[in-house]
């Protein structure tokens, strides 16, 4: 099996500059996304390390047995999970303590979402608002849980709901990556079969397309890079004005 992947990226029309990062290597499986916030361009900077962290343990883990794990062991993880979730930890910590060592990044921080693809199987972990989607056959499923407001305030409501969608406070984050020195990840397993598509997103995307949307662009479009780029041009076309990421994977024989 080999993991084929896509990505896009667009600062919108309205921001001066792309908070968004992506990062995507096939042959190490991994996969990230993050949406940075913050004053004088802190947010480029937490997405940024954010994506250095992750990438330099996972790469350091699949190179060398002996390491250590700093955050512990979660039995009931498997061992690429424990990998992603520990690599995001040290991204937690590496953002806020860059935070608390310049003034200009005081309260900066940032979203994230990771995924390793090996054997089978993707371990996923992540904190904020940005998602991971699963197309399969047709059908879209959204397979994390938004750190805002409105998810976890409104009852775990559906995200298009009425309430939801009217309140004042519900794109507020309830948790963010290098707001404080541990922060709550949340990582799962799941089986990914031959022809599997994943996505993940900022909310410049899911805020402006609804999974009918998505799976519509997904559907239309063969490569990854060109299901990417047309997700992100759906989402401005639709009127999103914020940074819009977008990163295709589908694991193929």
């Amino acid at each position: 099996m080999i993991l084929r992947a896509g990505g896009c990226s667009d600062r919108g029309p309205v921001r001066a500059t792309n908070e968004d990062a992506l990062f995507k290597d096939e042959a190490l499986g991994l996969l990230i996304v993050a949406d940075g916030m913050g004053g004088h361009a802190a947010g480029e900077v937490a997405s940024r390390l954010a994506i250095e962290a992750v990438t330099g343990f996972i790469r350091r883990t699949s190179e060398d047995d002996e390491h250590s794990w700093p955050y512990g062991i979660d039995s009931s993880l498997s061992l690429n999970a424990n990998r992603i979730r520990t690599a995001v930890h040290l991204a937690n910590r590496r953002v806020f303590r860059e935070a608390e060592n310049h003034d200009d990044y005081t309260g900066m921080g940032t979203t994230i979402v990771a995924a390793l693809v090996l054997g089978g199987a993707v371990s996923i972990a992540h904190v904020g608002d940005s998602r991971l989607y699963h197309s399969s056959n047709g059908r879209l499923l959204q397979l994390t849980h938004d750190d805002s407001w409105a998810a976890t305030v409104l009852g775990l409501r559906p995200p298009d709901s009425a309430a939801a969608e009217l309140h004042p406070m519900r794109h507020v984050l309830t948790n963010v990556l290098g707001a404080r020195d541990h922060t709550e990840i949340h990582v799962q397993d799941r089986a990914l079969g031959p022809g599997e598509l994943l996505l993940l997103c900022t909310d410049g995307l899911h805020g402006s397309l609804d999974d009918r949307s998505i799976q519509e662009v997904i559907t239309q479009h063969k490569s990854m890079e060109a299901t990417a780029e047309a997700l992100v041009r759906t989402a401005l076309d639709r009127g999103s004005r914020d940074n819009v990421t977008a990163l295709v994977a589908s694991y193929e024989e």
